[in-house]
């Protein structure tokens, strides 16, 4: 459950869309699509997602979106400036279903002890999820193709599943790399505290080891300089989320030379030109896309296809930067390509 803080951070976030011209409220999100809420069991508790289906179309491909360490579900289905900002929404209009999860120990997902939390665990529910979605997860319709898209974190536990398993159609990685910036992740890190020592997060029964991102750090650890509206930076603040550093050993092995080679499905990789933690020294792999794709070519098989596209100016969080649509766009003409 969230504290009353917390939710009182929500609703004024929500209070402050309602009263911006030309923004629609999260009900007016959905309305166009056909959205249910999903309970996904799991050894530790439940994994919350919701899945949506375009509006007025059938289709066989779903993408599995979920968020990195410091998001929640709000992070592809943002509701501030959904035209600009929301993810799943522009999936949706594109003609694909989308499963929108919360990791353990995140959002509306059971919060297990801190130190259970692993990348291994979010990579094996992430597999259950697959193949739950091909044979008709809770009732719903069976996929013939799945897409796993992941940020950050989940970059790397969608990497873990796709080289086990081999059982998707295509993974989209995004605030990823194998040349991370080691002085800046530990910059980063540094700016992360215990939750039950965040103002949105007091009382919640969290244990220690749940973090959270300081106040008034998101901006540096995040955001390409100048390129975001202040607006989505507030709310990102009113719903930042938490987890644990036990997340991070097993899934930044991805990051090295080895395990992405096993990928079989086509991957598209996504970097802001502007991210601290991805983009190596002084951003020197995001300069555009023809030079990460140089430099993350070697990382890849031939079967991944690999097709690379950096977000001028953005920061780490590509799903919020001022021109967001046009990864919107260059993952569509991807997932075309995917067939």
């Amino acid at each position: 459950m969230r504290t009353p803080v917390r939710a009182l951070a929500s609703a004024a976030a929500a209070t402050l869309l309602c009263l911006t011209a030309g923004v629609a409220s999260a009900d007016q999100v959905s309305a166009s699509d056909s959205c249910r809420a999903i309970s996904y069991p799991v050894s530790q508790g439940t994994l919350a997602a919701t899945l949506c289906l375009p509006a007025n179309r059938s289709t066989d491909t779903v993408m599995v979106l979920m968020s990195g360490s410091n998001y929640n579900g709000t992070y592809w289905d943002f509701t501030y400036a959904p035209e600009t900002y929301n993810f799943r929404r522009a999936m949706n209009a594109a003609g694909y279903a989308t499963l929108v999860a919360d990791r353990l120990g995140n959002g509306a997902s059971t919060k297990p002890l801190s130190l259970t939390l692993t990348a291994t665990a979010t990579a094996e529910a992430l597999h259950g999820m697959v193949q739950a979605l091909r044979a008709g997860i809770s009732g719903a319709q069976p996929f013939a193709k799945v897409v796993t898209a992941g940020h950050s974190l989940t970059s790397s536990t969608s990497i873990m599943e796709a080289t086990s398993y081999h059982d998707v159609d295509g993974v989209l990685l995004t605030g990823y790399s194998h040349t991370l910036s080691i002085p800046d992740v530990l910059g980063v890190i540094s700016t992360y505290h215990q939750a039950i020592d965040d103002p949105v997060f007091p009382g919640a029964g969290y244990d220690p080891g749940y973090l959270v991102t300081r106040p008034g750090t998101r901006e540096q650890d995040f955001y390409g300089s100048g390129n975001f509206d202040p607006q989505v930076l507030a709310i990102d603040e009113a719903t930042k989320e938490t987890f644990s550093l036990t997340e991070y050993p097993d899934g930044l092995l991805t990051t090295l030379p080895g395990q992405s080679s096993a990928i079989t499905a086509p991957v598209m990789l996504v970097n802001g030109s502007k991210d601290r933690l991805a983009c190596g020294s002084g951003f020197a792999i995001c300069t555009d896309s023809a030079t990460l794709l140089a430099a993350e070519g070697q990382y890849f098989a031939a079967a991944a296809r690999l097709r690379t596209f950096v977000l001028p100016g953005s920061g780490h969080s590509v799903n919020l930067a001022k021109n967001t649509t046009d990864y919107q766009a260059a993952v569509i003409d991807w997932m075309k390509s995917i067939g």
